[in-house]
């Protein structure tokens, strides 16, 4: 079942896989329109597009919307209560 328009003579479709809690994923090599007006590229076979902002790379995703955890460190109080620790 068709959802959209078929490419253009000599085009292919590029797939796009979207993450709700990450990048949107394109298979490549892609071109990207940015709101100033410049255009950024990319030969990969696959890139990450980001979604949420926090990229210092942006358009691409460079896992920005990662949620960093903390480990205490060694000889802290909260390591003292003998938890363990993750590798």
């Amino acid at each position: 079942m068709p959802t959209g328009p078929e490419p253009a003579e000599g085009r292919s479709a590029r797939r796009v896989v979207i993450d709700p809690e990450g990048p949107v994923l394109v298979e490549g090599p892609v071109e990207v329109d940015l709101p100033d007006g410049r255009t950024a590229r990319s030969d990969r076979f696959t890139v990450a597009l980001c979604t949420c902002r926090r990229s210092h790379r942006f358009p691409w995703c460079d896992t920005s919307h990662r949620r960093k955890e903390r480990r205490p460190r060694p000889g802290t109080e909260a390591d003292a209560d003998g938890g363990t620790e993750r590798d």
